[in-house]
């Protein structure tokens, strides 16, 4: 297998693409292109752009990822989080190229009480997340070899809208806020993620041919959508009275998964990867944000 120097980033407007471009620099050894949807349109078709260039690594941060908005537009998410990935997936095939797919915890149905692993059986409950699983699954039967998919959760970072940047928009306008407590998971900080994705492809198990594989991905320990609310504001000394309340009391158009911890013991495993806890990764983002502002 040719040692990996060239690597495509795609969706890298989004918020682990430009995680991945924030740490770039540090890795001279690499020459990554990063394509945006103007670029590389998922929702068409794609193998255009790839006319005349040649990668030694794909990395597919695109995805289509409103969770709710993706039950009134099925045939987009399915393009996108799908048929797109399809694509892709034949294109790095013929390359020789290797690819990394990023995918999700919502192909889980949630319902679980110990943290999922690789093999657990998946049963999405919405629309994204059947979109994801069948991206998945294209990733698979096209490329038996060279493919890693990491699956993560609850992704935040200094980019783009996620739930810190919501917390503290609405904080700035409210005294109290109410958000659910009987969702569990753990969030990820999406530099965090960025780093282990250019850990993986250094590894040496990651250079020679491998079988394709899933794996997956978040910070250390646990919290639900209120703890995790609590500690953005107490963390940025933000005043601010959090209530917790039910998925019951908070109806939306998908549906949540209740439960999303992922066993990262494989990632550890093989890649020799060192996930650093939530709250450390937390304070990291409110600092880098704290920064924007000055």
């Amino acid at each position: 297998m040719p040692e990996i120097k060239t690597v495509l980033v795609t969706g890298s407007n989004g918020q682990l693409g430009q995680s991945l471009k924030k740490i770039a620099s540090q890795y001279p050894q690499y020459e990554i292109s990063f394509a945006t949807r103007s670029d590389i349109d998922l929702s068409d078709c794609i193998a255009q752009f790839f006319q005349g260039k040649q990668f030694d690594l794909i990395i597919n941060c695109a995805a289509y990822t409103a969770v709710d908005k993706a039950e009134s537009e099925a045939e987009l998410a399915d393009q996108i989080n799908h048929l797109a990935v399809q694509q892709l997936a034949e294109i790095a095939k013929q390359q020789h190229a290797k690819l990394i797919h990023i995918s999700t915890d919502y192909v889980f149905n949630g319902q679980q009480c110990r943290p999922y692993i690789e093999m657990d059986d998946v049963e999405p409950q919405g629309i994204y997340g059947l979109t994801k699983l069948k991206g998945e699954q294209a990733v698979s039967k096209i490329m038996a070899d060279n493919a890693l998919i990491i699956r993560t959760s609850w992704v935040y970072s200094e980019f783009g809208n996620n739930f810190v940047k919501t917390m503290l928009r609405l904080a700035s306008d409210r005294d109290s806020l109410s958000v659910i407590f009987d969702q569990v998971g753990t969030p990820t900080y999406a530099t965090d993620l960025a780093k282990t994705i250019m850990t993986i492809i250094q590894n040496e198990a990651f250079q020679q041919e491998f079988s394709s594989d899933i794996v997956h991905y978040s910070n250390e320990g646990v919290c639900s959508w209120y703890d995790f609310a609590k500690t953005i504001f107490e963390l940025s000394g933000i005043e601010c009275d959090v209530s917790p309340i039910e998925t019951k009391d908070y109806p939306t158009p998908a549906t949540r998964p209740h439960y999303s911890l992922l066993n990262k013991a494989k990632i550890k495993q093989d890649f020799d990867v060192v996930i650093p806890y939530w709250k450390d990764s937390l304070q990291q983002c409110l600092k880098a944000l704290q920064e924007e502002v000055k």
